[in-house]
């Protein structure tokens, strides 16, 4: 008699973060009983060194490159998998979910896509540095640790934050802010997510604290995915900022990630 297959789960890294971030999600998920992995994005090295060595790499790297990156991934999966993305991660994650490529969603902090309306003044200040820079949209940017701190990690202890840097911290292409920042002027924005189509469960994340994808603006998206007859659920963490998946409050999210799963697949 065969053993049935474990459900996959497939994790997406945001901006500025490389996937090895993800380890300790894998091996929760791994014990709780999915099949867990976490491909990079096109572009990545194999690990943070290598990626930051090798940063033209990711140069022009855009959203709809990446979904598909991801949708072929996914292709080569049992089942539709269980999808679990961090910022620009998490918008991915919704468009694969509204696609049909995804069974479940959980989107943390996700990037805003067409629609959102909400952007506070602390989003815009975070993404100056490359969307005031229009030579970036084909390049990539780094953090400074101080920069890092002060608008990805900036919940958590400068001691902590340094630390996620030295760990997890890679370049990211600058064309996905533009594009999410000029989705509601675009016709075709690859910003789109399809959030009327028939889908699985969804899990948002928000924190109180972030200012990189700030609690409003994943608010903003939580009342247009609540709109579809699907579950649709929004967890907002007080005491939390931007690097709440990888930092040290990782495990309250994966958990609560975990239960949400087991409620509602």
């Amino acid at each position: 008699m065969s053993r049935p297959q474990s459900r996959p789960v497939v994790f997406i890294h945001g901006l500025w973060m490389h996937s090895s971030s993800w380890a300790p999600w894998l091996e929760l998920f791994d014990s709780a009983g999915y099949q867990a992995s976490a491909p990079g994005w096109p572009g990545d090295g194999v690990t943070p060194e290598a990626t930051r060595k090798n940063p033209a790499a990711l140069n022009n790297r855009g959203i709809a490159e990446v979904a598909d990156h991801y949708a072929e991934f996914i292709s080569t999966l049992p089942m539709p998998p269980v999808v679990i993305g961090h910022s620009f991660g998490g918008m991915i994650a919704q468009k694969l979910l509204g696609t049909g490529f995804a069974s479940a969603c959980v989107a943390i902090a996700p990037a805003q896509f067409k629609g959102v309306l909400t952007l506070p003044l602390v989003q815009l200040r975070n993404a100056l540095p490359v969307l005031g820079r229009p030579w970036l949209r084909t390049k990539t940017w780094s953090h400074t640790a101080e920069s890092y701190h002060r608008a990805f990690a900036n919940a958590v202890s400068r001691t902590e934050s340094d630390q996620l840097v030295a760990d997890y911290a890679i370049p990211a292409p600058g064309r996905p802010l533009f594009q999410a920042g000029l989705a509601n002027f675009v016709p075709r924005s690859e910003a789109t997510v399809d959030t009327r189509s028939e889908r699985g469960p969804l899990l948002m994340f928000a924190g109180g604290l972030d200012r990189t994808v700030p609690e409003a603006t994943v608010r903003s998206a939580y009342r247009i995915q609540r709109r579809n007859p699907a579950v649709t659920e929004l967890v907002v963490l007080a005491d939390r900022g931007h690097s709440m998946p990888a930092d040290h409050g990782w495990r309250e999210i994966a958990d609560t990630a975990v239960e949400f799963l087991a409620r509602n697949l």
